[in-house]
């Protein structure tokens, strides 16, 4: 990234304020990376310990296989889910709020006596893959954040301050430059007069 600046004083100091903006922010941006990494990781056992734990009960399904059979899965469905949010290193991320089952009526007494378990075991189950997908979903939230701020301590870095840096030590020596040469002109200038002063002594004399 090309910086655009003058060779004058107020280019100079418009580029050290911000140059002095972004070297006090590099600081901040790089501890609130560090957290979005670590957060990433723990966010991602925690999607991967939810997807075990589901598949697991779904084994647990599974055994069960003769006697699913004879229940009547429309009992059961998800009526209403409920997503909080909250922030997690300046995130907002979803969070798994109620979930509302809708019972449909059956009669307790023509019903298999499991019955009332395997309403507990399907709801159980619907719950956990409901907090397996905002945990992924909290994942692509985080990671997405944190590539961003990744990119901006790089562009910080590795673009921006060197480039600040660059443009103020050339502002400066240009300026350096500048005064030497016309403290050198002053120089020629003043031998010049003395020269012709003394010149104009000696043609009176």
């Amino acid at each position: 990234m090309a910086i655009k600046f003058q060779y004058n004083k107020t280019s100079l100091q418009l580029l050290e304020k911000q140059l002095k903006v972004r070297v006090r922010a590099l600081p901040t941006i790089k501890s609130k990376e560090s957290a979005l990494r670590m957060e990433v990781k723990r966010t991602k056992d925690e999607a991967m310990s939810l997807q075990r734990q589901l598949e697991e009960r779904m084994a647990g399904y599974d055994d069960m296989v003769a006697l699913w059979c004879e229940f009547d899965t429309s009992l059961l469905h998800v009526k209403d889910v409920t997503l909080d949010t909250r922030k997690i290193a300046g995130v907002q991320v979803p969070v798994l709020g109620k979930v509302e089952f809708e019972l449909m009526p059956y009669s307790l007494f023509s019903s298999p006596s499991w019955y009332a378990d395997g309403v507990a075991l399907l709801k159980d189950i619907a719950t956990l893959g409901l907090e397996a997908e905002v945990a992924l979903l909290k994942l692509e939230k985080i990671e997405h954040a944190r590539k961003k701020t990744t990119q901006k301590v790089n562009l910080f870095e590795k673009v921006q301050i060197p480039g600040y840096q660059e443009a103020i030590l050339k502002i400066k020596r240009f300026m350096e430059d500048e005064e030497s040469l016309s403290k050198s002109s002053q120089k020629i200038m003043r031998a010049n007069q003395e020269k012709r002063m003394m010149m104009e002594e000696n043609n009176h004399d």
